[in-house]
């Protein structure tokens, strides 16, 4: 082979060696770029908590017996219907603690079966309790009023008893009172009879105190 094709034979393959490796180098992945594809951190987020208010549960209104100024009861007593009204001379917004509150009543009797025997009111009481925020407070005595006359008051319809009891001062906590009239009767075992049975009717009433 003469020189100058040795020469040209050279170029070629120094040329496909140079190529070559340029394709070599071209496919990799240059130093400074090593760890770059990894993905970029990420902050974790924690979902905000739902808060609910509670609703404030409102005071339970206290129920008033003589919200509409007067109350008329029917009360069982044996064979006998006791009738009796309840109301009161002083305006409820005056029913304070501190005031004296009366409470006006009055009381007929009647046979429920038709029957024609005297009905007697021997004794009526009356018993206060006291309620405050927390419960129960100081309660005043008892209050009775016995008949003056034996066997008792008549009360056989249209007669009937009339009286009045007073609620005395109470704690300055009190919210309410609950007032239990009690009323003892006799009552003939048969008409124009010198012989009675006694018989026991209770009634309850609820009356808020004014602040």
């Amino acid at each position: 082979m003469n020189p100058s094709r040795r020469a040209a034979c050279r170029w070629r393959v120094g040329a496909a060696l140079a190529l070559s490796a340029g394709l070599l180098v071209g496919c990799g992945q240059p130093p400074w770029e090593a760890g770059s594809s990894a993905s970029p951190s990420q902050t974790p987020t924690t979902p905000s908590a739902s808060v609910t208010a509670s609703p404030t549960a409102s005071p339970t209104p206290i129920h008033n017996d003589l919200a509409k100024g007067s109350l008329k009861r029917k009360l069982s007593a044996g064979g006998v219907e006791l009738t009796v009204n309840y109301w009161s001379t002083l305006d409820l917004a005056g029913w304070t603690p501190a005031a004296a509150k009366p409470v006006n009543l009055s009381a007929t009797g009647a046979f429920a079966d038709g029957s024609k025997q005297d009905i007697y009111l021997t004794s009526v009481s009356l018993a206060v309790a006291v309620q405050g925020p927390s419960g129960a407070l100081q309660a005043p005595a008892v209050q009775t009023d016995e008949a003056s006359v034996k066997p008792g008051y008549v009360i056989t319809k249209p007669n009937s008893y009339g009286g009045v009891f007073t609620v005395p001062s109470v704690d300055p906590a009190a919210t309410s009172v609950t007032l239990t009239f009690t009323y003892q009767l006799l009552q003939q075992t048969a008409p124009k009879s010198k012989t009675y049975s006694k018989q026991t009717a209770v009634d309850t009433l609820t009356v808020p105190l004014a602040s």
